[in-house]
């Protein structure tokens, strides 16, 4: 017998559909609040209770949905967003009138509203796609969003969610991104009782100070750009403000937040000569573009976009920062250039290769060299794989003999940082790792969701010797710090752990979170690249590396050195079969 094709129940499609534009938390917040700012609010509370598993209340004093549309308004695909169907000029947040039937179908949803023109509120209640009747209820102007029990009536996608810490995150940074986008309308955030910011309506950039932190934004450069009729505004971050993550950074398009690859690889490219390799820029950028050189339906997220010229604003994006951070920052003193350097006076005739019978041309010394010889080293015992240190160059890499007279060169940090963490690891394994307390502590200040998730990992960070507790808002006090650390930059140290918790964006076991804060804390302790060590401490980094397992890689996993033999050299100069 052929299978059958038969016509969906409409409750089966909403829920199917659910799981494609609620696939968690986060994403139900996202599409409430954007409702909440399509209707004109000018002030939007947010309230999570279980990661927003349990509940998420969203309250907005917009205009409000009308007692006879409100049933409307539950229904797949319907919206009062659209002018017309062609799709091409779309100025809301929110334009496809899936949400709100797609919560309803995977959850219990209240909507409670009332219009500048009633006499009351109204209520209506969808149950897992069951509707009930519009009733009259006790209410102010605008809308009160409630959805219970997330996914309760889709099982299947229930058990995939993450633990409710994780989901909250992820909706709270969604509010976060919101916020950012619309400065002028007032926010307010509670997740699990705990008030994580409470904003007016403000200047943007009083609102990336509220979001980014204080110190952050104090340091960030206004940008500004235009070509035809695409406009760049917003705040970046010098060079020497990088993060650990992307968590501060913010893109904006017609006042839309979005995640858009395209923003995201132009901002990476313009710091590409400028910033350290695995560190972030910070930054919040503000496009705006004609609603028709910018399609907003390529997913049901609507955090993705295309757009009709991408050479053109990826080029826009690029140009803008890279002349933003070749702007002279002065402290009111005029730029002195650096002398070009030159040989000693004193110094003796350089020999001309020719004269010598060579035909290659006469190298151009006219710099110190990088590099600095330490010793004429005895033959390396047998029993020291790494041998003895011949030189340190750029201050950075130790180039050793090895007694099979092969070529080593050191990392000298990536490979302290493996030795520290070891130490560290050790520590902790016996009991606890050793703290020192401060003699003056340090306040750390930090965007309140940085600043929540670092106090929530406050009782593992003590077991590392990292003692902090809350300071106010937004603001953290660290009381002691590993003994181990060697008086490290705590504020530095604390802006990296919390963007370390933030990069899976995933429920990690106590251990895994311990082992990510172990790495982070051993790179801060750890012998920095530029810092020029004497003959005894390289000896002893590489004695110590030879007694130290896993000493072949870093903590990130990248070598912490290289050996190159004798047929490696011959290989790489072409000797090899002369």
């Amino acid at each position: 017998m052929l299978p059958q094709i038969r016509r969906l129940a409409e409750t089966t499609v909403n829920r199917i559909a659910a799981g494609e534009v609620i696939e968690r938390p986060a994403a139900a917040v996202k599409e409430l609040v954007e409702n909440a700012l399509d209707a004109g609010a000018q002030r939007i509370e947010v309230i999570l209770a279980g990661g927003g598993i349990e509940r998420i209340e969203i309250i907005d004093d917009g205009c409000g949905i009308a007692q006879e549309q409100l049933a409307l308004a539950i229904e797949r695909h319907a919206t009062s967003k659209l002018a017309d169907e062609a799709l091409v000029r779309i100025t809301t947040l929110g334009f496809r009138g899936e949400a709100l039937p797609s919560i309803g179908a995977a959850a219990k949803l209240t909507l409670i509203s009332r219009t500048a023109g009633q006499d009351s509120a109204y209520r209506i209640n969808v149950s897992g796609g069951a509707v009930s009747e519009v009733s009259p209820a006790p209410g102010v102007k605008g809308t009160r969003a409630i959805v219970e029990d997330l996914f309760y009536a889709t099982p299947a996608r229930r058990k995939f969610l993450r633990s409710p810490r994780a989901e909250a995150e992820a909706a709270e940074r969604t509010v976060w991104r919101l916020a950012l986008a619309a400065p002028h309308v007032a926010f307010r955030l509670v997740s699990g009782e705990r008030v994580l910011f409470d904003l007016p309506a403000q200047t943007e950039g009083a609102r990336v100070a509220a979001l980014f932190g204080r110190e952050t934004a104090a340091a960030l450069l206004p940008l500004e750009a235009e070509r035809e009729d695409v406009r760049l505004t917003g705040l970046i971050g010098p060079a020497s403000l990088s993060r650990a993550t992307m968590g501060l950074q913010s893109f904006v398009v017609n006042g839309r937040p979005v995640q858009d690859p395209l923003l995201r690889l132009s901002l990476r490219l313009a710091y590409r000569d400028v910033m350290p390799a695995g560190r972030h820029a910070v930054a919040a950028l503000r496009l705006t573009l004609p609603d028709e050189a910018l399609d907003v339906n390529v997913h049901p997220a609507k955090t993705e976009l295309r757009f009709a010229d991408q050479n053109g604003v990826r080029s826009l994006v690029i140009g803008a920062i890279t002349r933003t951070l070749e702007r002279p920052v002065t402290l009111g003193l005029a730029p002195v250039a650096a002398p070009a350097p030159r040989l000693p006076l004193s110094a003796p005739p350089l020999p001309s290769y020719a004269a010598r019978g060579f035909a290659e041309a006469e190298l151009a010394l006219v710099a110190p060299p990088a590099a600095r010889q330490i010793f004429t080293p005895p033959a390396p015992a047998s029993d020291h794989p790494l041998g003895a240190p011949l030189a340190q160059i750029l201050d950075t890499y130790i180039l050793a003999a090895a007694p099979d007279g092969s070529l080593v060169i050191v990392d000298q940090h990536a490979a302290h940082e493996r030795l520290t963490e070891e130490r560290l690891r050790a520590e902790f394994t016996e009991g606890r790792v050793a703290s020192q307390p401060l003699l003056v502590p340090v306040v750390v200040d930090f965007p309140p969701i940085e600043a929540a998730r670092l106090l929530a990992e406050a009782e593992p960070l003590a077991r590392l010797g990292l003692e902090i507790e809350a300071f106010g808002p937004g603001a953290i006090l660290v009381r002691a710090v590993p003994a181990a650390l060697k008086n490290p930059d705590a504020a530095g140290l604390l802006r990296d752990l919390a963007g370390e918790f933030a990069e899976s964006d995933a429920p990690l076991a106590l251990e895994a979170r311990l082992d990510a804060a172990l790495a982070r804390l051993a790179c801060h302790r750890s012998i920095r690249a530029g810092r020029r060590l004497a003959q005894e401490e390289m000896s002893a980094l590489l004695r110590e590396m030879e007694a130290t397992p896993r000493a072949a890689t870093c903590s990130h996993g990248r070598p912490t050195f290289l050996k190159l033999s004798r047929v490696d050299l011959e290989t790489m100069f072409g000797r090899r079969g002369i």
